[in-house]
């Protein structure tokens, strides 16, 4: 029996998916249970990839949602030491598809924050996504009704470029023209 957020080798966490239905990642030799989103996190994700899907149709780039398996990687790195599952992960180069997911750094990823992940999303995964250069997160509070997007600067930290509760639009600034009413993702 696996405890929560133990310590694993690579090897160890792949045969572990095998036996489990679980969401789990794994980041640096840990393994992280990943809750079962509420209903409202459900609507808003499906909400969210509607959106992403319908805008990006005939595009480069392609909307994928969780459970789906980022391993994160940078050009230099030789070997995969971070998994991530994020709710939403738009995916711009298509070269690091894999059968199973993605090796690579999507060029957006969406989470949504449950009760007991926010701080793992609010300042782990910010940090995590920041050092493997993502160039936009947007981190979604349902508890809130608000939407941080943080985008990416060339010296390679986050600013947080947008917060917006309950009304209002967002934007992208990586997917030009993609535009949500914030509103229409918490109703």
């Amino acid at each position: 029996m696996l405890t929560r957020n133990a310590q694993v080798s690579y090897e160890e966490y792949l045969k572990l998916k095998e036996t489990t239905d679980d969401i789990i990642e794994y980041i640096d030799g840990i393994v992280y249970m990943t809750p079962s989103p509420s209903r409202a996190h459900q609507k808003i994700s499906i909400k969210l990839g509607s959106e992403l899907y319908n805008f990006l149709k005939g595009k480069e780039c392609e909307v994928y949602a969780a459970p789906f398996d980022i391993k994160l990687k940078k050009d230099n790195d030789e070997k995969i030491s971070k998994t991530v599952i994020p709710d939403l992960s738009v995916i711009c180069d298509k070269s690091g598809f894999t059968e199973n997911g993605y090796e690579g750094v999507p060029d957006l990823i969406i989470e949504i924050l449950s009760p007991s992940n926010q701080s793992h999303d609010l300042v782990f995964k910010l940090n995590l996504y920041m050092e493997y250069g993502v160039k936009e997160y947007w981190i979604v509070n349902p508890m809130l009704k608000t939407v941080q997007i943080y985008i990416l600067t060339d010296e390679k930290q986050y600013y947080q470029a947008d917060v917006k509760r309950e009304t209002g639009y967002l934007e992208s600034t990586v997917l030009k023209g993609f535009k949500i009413n914030v509103q229409d993702i918490f109703d």
